[in-house]
C-alpha cells in the first residue's frame, strides 16, 4: 500500500512538473511575442532637401513613413528595407510635398504588395494637385515614374487608385505595433499634414511641423495665415507634450526632444522679423544665415522661402 501511495505521489509530481514546464514555455513564448510586437524605428536620411524617411519594424513586418525627394534616394531606401528580410506592409505619406512622396513609384514597384496610405482625403488631393502642377511645369521630366496616369500616358502613376485613405486614426502592423495618426485640418507648412505617434517608442513623428537644424520651408504656397497657423499648431504640441519625455522625429533634421517646439517657434519669429525689416530676398537670407549659421539647406529651402515671402510681403 505504501509503495502504491509513493508511486502515486511521484506520478502527481511529474504531472505538476510537466505543467510547470509547459507554463514557463508558454510565458516565455508570450513574452517573446510581446517583445516582437514592440515597434523599433530606423531613420533614413535623404540627401535631397535633408528630408527623413522612417522605417518601422516589429520583427514580423515593416512600415515606412515618407519616401524622399528623388527616385535615386528611394533606391537606397529600398536597399535598407530589403536588408531587413521582412515584408513591407505600409507606405505612409505624411503630406503632399514632393520631397515626401517622390519615392512612391519606386517603392511600389519594388514592393508591389505594400499599400500606400495617407491620413485623409485632403492629403491625397494635396498630393494629386502638387503632382499635376509638377507635370505642368515639367518637373516630372526628371522623375518620369511620377508622371500621372492619363489617356495620353496610360502607363503613368495611378495616384487615384494607388493612394488609399486610412479609415481610422490608427494603423497597426501585422504582428503588432500601432501608430496613432492626427491630420491637421488647417494649412501650415503644407495644405494638410499628418503626424504619427507611437506609444511603443514614446515618440512623435511630426513630419514638417518640425525642422531641426534645417531652414524651414516658407516657399510657394505658404501664405502669411499658414505661418500663423503653424505657430498655433506648434504651441498645441508644446501644451500637449511639453512636460513629457517623448522623442520628436522631425520631417527634416535629427531626432530631438520637446524643446524643438520652442526652437522652431523662435525660428519662425526670427524669419518674420527678417522679412519685415528687409526689402530684398538677399537681405532676408543674410540675416537668417547670421542667426542660424550652421543650419542646412541655406542654398535651397532658405532662398526659395525668402524669395516667396518678400514677394507677398505687402499683401494683406
Amino acid at each position: 500500500m505504501k509503495l502504491i501511495k509513493y508511486l502515486g505521489i511521484i506520478a502527481l509530481a511529474s504531472v505538476l512538473l510537466s505543467c510547470g514546464t509547459k507554463s514557463v514555455k508558454e510565458i516565455t513564448k508570450k513574452t517573446r511575442e510581446m517583445e516582437e510586437r514592440k515597434l523599433t524605428v530606423e531613420v533614413f536620411k535623404g540627401e535631397a532637401a535633408t528630408v527623413n524617411s522612417y522605417l518601422f519594424s516589429n520583427g514580423k513586418s515593416l512600415a515606412v513613413m515618407d519616401v524622399l525627394r528623388s527616385s535615386e534616394n528611394a533606391q537606397e531606401l529600398v536597399k535598407l528595407i530589403k536588408s531587413k528580410e521582412l515584408p513591407l506592409e505600409y507606405i505612409l505619406i505624411s503630406h503632399g510635398h514632393p520631397d515626401h512622396f517622390t519615392g512612391m513609384a519606386v517603392l511600389k514597384k519594388e514592393f508591389p504588395t505594400a499599400k500606400i496610405y495617407v491620413g485623409s482625403k485632403e492629403v491625397k488631393q494635396d498630393i494629386i494637385g502638387f503632382s499635376n502642377w509638377m507635370e505642368s511645369v515639367g518637373w516630372w521630366e526628371k522623375e518620369p515614374n511620377l508622371k500621372p496616369k492619363s489617356d495620353t500616358n496610360p502607363n503613368g502613376f495611378d495616384y487615384e487608385n494607388q493612394i488609399n485613405v486610412l479609415k481610422s486614426n490608427t494603423i497597426t502592423l501585422n504582428g503588432g505595433g500601432t501608430l496613432e495618426i492626427e491630420t491637421l485640418e488647417n494649412a501650415t507648412e503644407a495644405g494638410h499634414i499628418s503626424t504619427f505617434f507611437s506609444k511603443d517608442l514614446n515618440a512623435l513623428f511630426s513630419s514638417d511641423l518640425c525642422y531641426n537644424g534645417v531652414h524651414l520651408w516658407f516657399g510657394s504656397g505658404v501664405e502669411k495665415e499658414h505661418i500663423r497657423q503653424w505657430e498655433i499648431e506648434l504651441k498645441k504640441l508644446k501644451k500637449r507634450f511639453g512636460t513629457s519625455d517623448i522623442s520628436v522625429y522631425p520631417g527634416h533634421g535629427d531626432k530631438s526632444t520637446v524643446k524643438l517646439f520652442d526652437v522652431d517657434l523662435k525660428y519662425i519669429s526670427d524669419f518674420k522679423s527678417a522679412v519685415a525689416s528687409s526689402t530684398t530676398k538677399e537681405q532676408v537670407i543674410e540675416k537668417m544665415k547670421a542667426l542660424y549659421p550652421t543650419w542646412k539647406q541655406e542654398d535651397f529651402l532658405l532662398p526659395m522661402s525668402a524669395e516667396y515671402q518678400i514677394s507677398i510681403k505687402d499683401k494683406n
